[in-house]
């Protein structure tokens, strides 16, 4: 069914989100949180997310503002901004929520929604994802996806850089 007049809705404040998280856990929903920067979205990043939302019944996805972004890559990221990145997240399906960040880390959004499960990819180690710690004391699970290899953010700005 298209309903494009969604996709802007399933963009959320952290407030809005902690009223939605608030309801959806009322209505015995359970809730699968991922973030990254999404800087330019990959295949990778589909069976990435695609596994996240398979973890539970509604699947959250925190995006680094393009501040936090800078700060992680470098000057010359982010590619896309932080509203066009949300808003690509939010056309997803398999996405229910986007919520955008600006610290370096989602630690904050994820012990404020406090997720039944934590999904990052496999290039961490459940000592180094933020809110692992936190969301297993809260009876929740961290999940590690494989990496899909061949499909990274910088080696597509390698391969565009090379064209030009």
């Amino acid at each position: 069914m298209r309903q494009p007049q969604l996709i802007p809705a399933k963009i959320y404040s952290l407030p809005q989100l902690l009223n939605a998280v608030a309801e959806w856990k009322k209505e015995g929903k359970t809730i699968s949180f991922t973030n990254g920067c999404f800087d330019i979205l990959h295949e990778g990043h589909i069976a990435s997310l695609s596994e996240a939302a398979a973890e539970a019944d509604l699947l959250v996805v925190a995006i680094n503002s393009d501040a936090s972004t800078r700060r992680l890559k470098g000057p010359e990221r982010p590619v896309n901004n932080e509203r066009s990145r949300a808003l690509l997240m939010a056309s997803l399906h398999i996405v229910d929520a986007v919520v955008i960040f600006e610290e370096d880390t989602p630690a904050n959004v994820i012990n404020a929604i406090m997720p039944d499960v934590l999904v990052k990819g496999g290039d961490y180690t459940i000592e180094t994802i933020v809110g692992a710690k936190e969301v297993i004391a809260n009876g929740g699970r961290v999940v590690i996806n494989p990496i899909v290899q061949g499909f990274s953010t910088t080696g597509i700005i390698d391969k565009i850089r090379k064209l030009g």
